[in-house]
């Protein structure tokens, strides 16, 4: 799937689109402006002369009066407090932008003489209270970002990422006061979302740079979509969010960061209920980036055994049986299953249990019960500074799924007993305590295996009379 091609056409337009047209139809007086000493002789001059003019005629006119277009356009902003002016103008540097990509470049042009940024006469806009010309600002800012020449970068790009990211955590942004023409002092939960979703357009835009997406998630702006995504989004939000870490994955240092995330059991969620053909391509084309894009081995393993766990083979199989007028759904499907395959043939049981522990939801499959899995992987427990034994504990402090929590005590049980020292690392960990604290949970099966546990724990030695080293 070609990046930008599906970028562009992601970013939803339907209420922006909407209230724009309006916008575009209630011509402004700027003699009237120009007659109160609001604006300039030479600023009204050409702004009435770049409004009439058609597509060609404005090319020309951005081609040979370029500093003096983000002149005007600028100085109208700072100089005209009116909402319906200013969303006018807006939508105006908008549609310019939107027609023609390399005319940000007037910005930058305008900027370096001015010794400013492109995006710092816009930035502050965020802050106002009329919804769509925030979300107007927020547009030109992601465009300007996404297709100049100089990176956004500093506290610019934190403070934007951040009201993204504020954005998107709300789902459901809040304007204090009627929009201009609307007549309404609050909006419908379906305008609210469709903000969202333009919200999350600005972000699409953004993570197609590559810097940008290094700096989203060092902005931990992982676990925003992974929240937005857990939170039952309608679906046109759930694409977005998914086209998003698609974006991410592209970048082979990235997938190795996004496997603290989770987003597998996420995505896998969301393909078992997906109606929506588009939702599925991008969570398959998002797969296939987190196994194609890893550079080391490791990490594509530690990804197919994810998928592996969540049940996303049997989906595959599924998703086979039907037919699809998109070549890439296909292709992707076969991809999938040809990889996931091959890790299938080599799946130890440890790898089976270290994957179903690493997506956080344990159940009753067949290691947790083996003595010979407790026998020959206890110790296995204790690599890489405890990883499994810190989620296994972690498990017991946020779960509130009863069998999550009777399979976590059970196998702290068991690798106590297996292992000589493991009583030890297990108080150091803090495991004892919360053991301890479900012996009196409200479901039986948990307080059945913690009640084992903590008997087990209670034991000072299980098999050797001398305690071994990790």
């Amino acid at each position: 799937m070609d990046i930008r091609g599906a970028v562009d056409a992601a970013v939803p337009t339907n209420i922006i689109a909407a209230k724009a047209a309006e916008v575009r139809a209630n011509l402004v007086n700027w003699q009237s402006y120009l007659q109160s000493q609001m604006i300039s002789v030479e600023d009204c001059e050409f702004i009435k002369k770049f409004e009439v003019a058609n597509s060609e005629e404005k090319q020309v006119i951005l081609t040979n009066e370029g500093h003096q277009c983000a002149k005007t356009f600028l100085n109208l902003m700072a100089h005209i407090s009116k909402e319906q002016t200013v969303q006018y103008i807006l939508t105006l540097i908008d549609d310019t932008l939107q027609e023609n990509h390399q005319r940000v470049n007037i910005f930058f042009d305008y900027a370096k003489k001015t010794k400013n940024t492109a995006w710092s006469y816009f930035l502050p806009m965020l802050n106002r209270q009329d919804l769509f010309t925030v979300h107007m600002a927020a547009r030109i800012i992601a465009k300007l970002a996404a297709w100049g020449r100089d990176l956004m970068e500093g506290s610019d790009l934190n403070y934007y990422f951040n009201w993204i990211k504020s954005q998107l955590s709300s789902q459901n942004l809040h304007g204090t006061g009627p929009e201009t023409g609307s007549g309404a002092g609050t909006i419908s939960p379906s305008e609210s979302s469709q903000y969202v979703q333009c919200v999350a357009g600005c972000l699409q835009l953004m993570l197609r740079v590559n810097e940008y997406r290094f700096a989203w998630v060092e902005a931990d702006g992982v676990n925003c979509i992974t929240a937005v995504l857990s939170n039952k989004c309608g679906f046109q939000l759930q694409y977005q969010m998914i086209f998003c870490v698609w974006l991410l994955a592209f970048s082979p240092q990235l997938c190795e960061q996004l496997r603290r995330y989770n987003v597998v059991p996420a995505l896998s969620d969301i393909l078992q209920e997906s109606v929506k053909e588009k939702v599925t391509r991008i969570i398959l084309a998002a797969f296939r980036n987190l196994l194609e894009k890893s550079a080391e081995r490791e990490t594509r393993q530690e990804y197919a055994l994810a998928m592996i766990q969540c049940k996303v083979l049997k989906q595959l199989e599924n998703l086979e049986q039907q037919k699809y007028d998109d070549e890439d759904i296909t292709e992707d499907i076969k991809f999938l299953l040809e990889r996931l395959g091959e890790s299938v043939q080599d799946l130890s049981s440890f790898d089976e249990y270290s994957s179903e522990l690493k997506s956080g939801r344990l159940e009753w499959s067949p290691v947790h019960k083996s003595e010979k899995f407790w026998r020959e992987n206890a110790v296995r427990l204790n690599e890489k500074n405890y990883e499994l034994l810190k989620i296994l504990t972690r498990l017991l402090e946020v779960s509130d799924d009863p069998q999550v929590i009777a399979v976590a005590a059970h196998d702290i049980g068991e690798y106590v007993r297996h292992y000589p020292r493991g009583k030890r690392v297990i108080e150091q960990l803090g495991g004892k305590q919360l053991v301890m604290n479900h012996m009196h949970h409200e479901d039986q099966l948990v307080r059945y295996n913690a009640l084992l546990a903590v008997q087990k724990l209670m034991v000072h030695n299980w098999s050797s009379p001398h305690p071994l080293s990790p």
